[in-house]
């Protein structure tokens, strides 16, 4: 998990990710975004959850896409890495149980990413935090 604000506004935590190229897959993406964020390397497999997050007050909306992942490699985190737009400043693996008790998005995540269940989870409509 990463923040996912500049200077740990909100205090909330995300999985790493962000926009895409054009012309690249969204597993490119996510595997350029994961290394960007926190120096490490994936392999990308089948999606996990889509989730849309809204801003019911104005007209943001954004749809995210979650993939169940492997490392490659080490799964040691370099605490001096700095990702290319210099936003991401704390990045960790948690268990279940600290994800669970940490303020994170999308609020579906945890059940997700530990869960055995290999389809596909739709979480619709989550509001934005401010």
């Amino acid at each position: 998990m990463v923040n996912a604000y500049a200077n740990q506004r909100a205090g909330l935590m995300c999985a790493p990710g962000g926009g895409v190229e054009v012309g690249a897959s969204l597993p490119d993406n996510l595997k350029r975004e994961v290394f960007e964020e926190t120096g490490l390397q994936i392999t990308v497999g089948a999606p996990c959850l889509v989730n849309e997050f809204h801003d019911p007050e104005g007209s943001f909306h954004q749809v995210d896409v979650y993939f169940r992942c492997t490392l490659v490699g080490a799964p040691d985190i370099d605490p001096d890495w700095r990702d290319t737009d210099d936003i991401v400043v704390e990045r960790r693996w948690l268990s279940e149980a600290e994800l669970r008790n940490l303020h994170h998005k999308p609020d579906s995540l945890a059940d997700v990413a530990f869960s055995q269940d290999s389809g596909t989870t739709y979480d619709p409509l989550e509001p934005i935090v401010r």
